[in-house]
């Protein structure tokens, strides 16, 4: 339960730095109080702490082309890195944050950020012009002369000499010194501030955000002894931000915004309002809500694609834009009736997908048409997307190689549970297979693209960092050694990830810790990842790392453990992905169901001596499995759970369940605190109270809907200082024993 202070601290965030002679990684590699950047040298074959002199000559590659000079910012200021001299050299230190750095399709110039203020620096001449400053509020106005101060002025020849004298010195003002466009915008913020290839036009996105009623977590220990409130996220709600995209033509000083209304189904009614409501209108009267990402240019700066998604989450839109005249050209639209999504694509309609441009005329991207998240292209003009992968498997990441020849994909090609690297060949559709091992290669590709600094873990390893070979059949070499002596000293058990049929004939991996035939106790525990969206029955080393190591605790006491990827996981398709739509508890919980059933039938476990435990998700789905299916668990410990959607945040709800006063329906079937009369089977629920994001009312509220029913077979651990990833030892090690305890005591009558 010490996690990473017994494993060891696993390097993390690869990348390489600007002259590709060293990989960098975060690493705490001495179990301090936090990591420091580390280096591995590719000409000295040695690892050492970085210090901040190895930035005065060089620099963190960003994965973007490699220019001859670059400029970036780091730490809030402005740098300037000669290939040539592989200098590095501080161009401006402001009292604000630099950042938002951009170039000219021509490279002769770069554009950053310097509060609301948008720069110019010019490569050659090295200056530096502000272009605009963007200020929220209206434009002013020329104050008007009321009626006495008219009559004044042409009453005496006095006021009328002082005001041509001051009219003339502003009019010598405006011409000896440089003023600052000013854009003026009015709401809440203002973002994604860019400029085009050509430099001509400069967008950015207006924000409107509407109120909503923040929640708070209490704080009952402090240095003072007294209670404090922090203001936390507000609960699932009604209400979508607005959002506009704006266009300044530098040259005629003018600002407009772009017409979105063209849209395709721009005002269409989700289907579900027809079963909830009867709702035969197939269109809202007026454009629903939708979020604009940032343009992105192709190399000349002359064409653009832009990522853009309905608030309700069920249309993505991927558009040009003419910065002229502020119109919109449609090149694809993906339409889901649950939600957008998958790997590539994004769940979030905040977050953009992956979307990039082959050449000047041709873009990529990811769609889930073909039920799987795969890889197309689409030239600008051509208006027909062309698949470039396919099969039911799906694309995790896609990079265009600098030759625009092929693109480095990372996918689950070879198993659901793996993440292995290709070279996907874009005249031909060959994929060459670079690192194929079972488990997880996070890649990060040198500068010249001839080499690979890879993060790698297997189901018993956790994570290091590897170099390789940027080719086909390429070997990893080691380069971190992170795990601890009493971690290495234990034998773990690698679990089998298997199949097995649930009740509609969907074939449900999962990962299966078998005791030996003679230690094997004929009990089980099912374990239900968190997160809903997410894969833990893989062959690499997982996020749930602690309670891989109290498997193989359970294992050691004769246990059985089936740690199942239910309906709703990641990594096998849009169709499991949205299978939960309006109703979570349903077929998420009917592969628990199943899995004890396959447990019963093809493992010999006694039906009466089945439990259940999970966190997050998984301790919404632990109630769940208590108080729908009574009878067939005879135990279950709910770690941080949901109990009631109505109180759980926006982002992640709305997806799933819809709006909560449009489909309240949704709401309620998938509410643990709507079944609490069912209850009959030993709960135990365990929560920190100063979890943030599932916050602590939650089992405070179904508490006190099961002391009204009158139940007893529940009882509940709170910890104080925790949030909802628990930070301390100690509180592991209370939550973990109780749990444990739980299942000896319940499931070994």
């Amino acid at each position: 339960m010490a996690g990473n202070d017994f494993i060891g601290h696993q390097p993390e965030n690869i990348r390489w730095s600007l002259d590709g002679n060293h990989i960098l990684f975060n690493w705490n590699r001495y179990n301090q109080s936090g990591s420091s950047t580390y280096s591995y040298s590719i000409k000295d074959k040695s690892i050492d702490s970085v210090t901040p002199d190895f930035y005065k000559t060089n620099a963190e590659y960003q994965g973007n082309k490699l220019h001859p000079v670059e400029i970036y910012a780091w730490q809030g200021n402005l740098y300037r890195y000669d290939q040539s001299s592989q200098k590095t050299e501080l161009l401006l230190k402001t009292a604000s944050s630099i950042g938002n750095v951009q170039r000219s399709a021509d490279k002769s110039f770069a554009f950053y950020q310097d509060g609301m203020g948008f720069y110019v620096y010019c490569i050659e001449a090295r200056s530096i012009k502000q272009l605009v400053n963007f200020e929220n509020g209206e434009l002013p106005k020329e104050a008007e002369k009321n009626y006495m101060e008219q009559e004044e002025l042409e009453l005496f020849q006095f006021l009328q000499e002082e005001e041509a004298d001051q009219t003339w010195r502003e009019e010598q003002r405006k011409a000896f010194q440089s003023s600052v466009p000013t854009v003026y915008f009015q709401g809440t913020s203002l973002s994604n501030i860019q400029i085009d290839g050509t430099g001509k036009f400069i967008t950015y996105r207006v924000n409107d955000y509407p109120e909503t009623t923040k929640t708070h977590v209490d704080h009952h220990i402090s240095a003072d002894g007294h209670t404090y409130a922090q203001t936390a996220r507000a609960k699932v709600h009604d209400e979508d931000p607005s959002h506009k995209l704006g266009i300044y033509d530098i040259q005629n000083d003018t600002s407009y915004f772009v017409d979105f209304s063209t849209l395709p189904n721009i005002r269409t009614k989700p289907k579900y309002l027809t079963e909830v409501y009867g709702d035969t209108s197939d269109v809202y009267s007026e454009d629903r809500k939708i979020i604009m990402h940032q343009l992105i240019f192709s190399e000349n700066g002359k064409r653009n694609i832009l990522d853009v998604r309905s608030y309700d989450n069920k249309d993505r839109w991927i558009v040009e834009v003419n910065l002229e005249n502020g119109k919109i050209s449609v090149l694809d639209h993906q339409h889901d009736e649950a939600w957008i999504g998958g790997p590539g694509i994004s769940n979030w309609n905040m977050v953009p997908g992956n979307v990039g441009w082959i050449d000047n005329k041709t873009f990529y991207f990811q769609s889930e048409a073909t039920g799987f998240s795969h890889l197309y292209s689409m030239g600008i003009d051509a208006k027909k997307p062309k698949q470039l992968t396919q099969g039911n498997w799906e694309v995790y990441d896609a990079k265009v190689s600098s030759k625009k020849d092929r693109f480095y994909i990372t996918a689950n090609k070879n198993h659901p549970g793996n993440r292995a690297f290709y070279h996907l060949i874009i005249q031909t559709g060959e994929l060459i297979p670079i690192l194929t091992l079972d488990g997880n290669h996070e890649v990060a590709i040198s500068p010249d693209e001839k080499k690979l600094a890879v993060r790698y873990s297997g189901k018993t390893s956790p994570w290091e960092v590897y170099i390789a070979e940027n080719k086909k059949g390429a070997t990893l070499t080691r380069l971190t050694n992170s795990t601890s002596e009493q971690f290495n000293d234990y034998d773990w058990y690698s679990p089998e990830v298997i199949t097995f049929s649930a009740s509609d004939g969907e074939a449900v991996h999962a990962r299966l810790f078998q005791p030996e035939g003679s230690a094997k106790n004929g009990a089980a525990v099912i374990f239900v990842h968190g997160a809903g969206y997410l894969q833990n029955a893989h062959n690499y080393w997982s996020g749930y790392y602690r309670e891989f190591m109290f498997h193989n605790l359970l294992r050691d006491n004769g246990y059985t453990v089936l740690d199942i990827d239910y309906r709703a996981s990641k990594g096998y398709g849009r169709d499991y992905r949205t299978a939960i739509y309006r109703h979570m508890g349903s077929k998420d919980l009917s592969d628990q169901v199943d899995g004890r059933q396959f447990l019963i039938d093809s493992l010999g476990i006694d039906p009466d001596r089945v439990g259940i435990y999970g966190g997050s998700y998984g301790g919404f789905i632990t109630i769940m499995a208590l108080l729908k299916e009574p009878g067939k668990f005879q135990c279950g410990a709910a770690i941080r759970s949901v109990t009631d959607w109505f109180h759980y945040n926006h982002e992640y709800t709305s997806n799933i369940l819809n709006y909560p006063t449009s489909d309240p329906k949704a709401y309620k079937q998938s509410s643990p605190i709507y079944f609490a009369e069912n209850l009959e089977d030993h709960l135990l629920m365990l929560h920190g109270m100063v979890d943030d994001n599932v916050q602590f009312q939650d089992v405070v509220r179904l508490s006190q809907r099961f002391i009204e029913l009158g139940k007893t077979n529940w009882e509940m651990a709170i910890y104080p200082v925790e949030p909802h990833a628990f930070r301390k030892t100690s509180s592991w090690v209370d939550e973990y024993r109780r749990i444990y305890n739980l299942f000896d005591r319940e499931l070994n009558k």
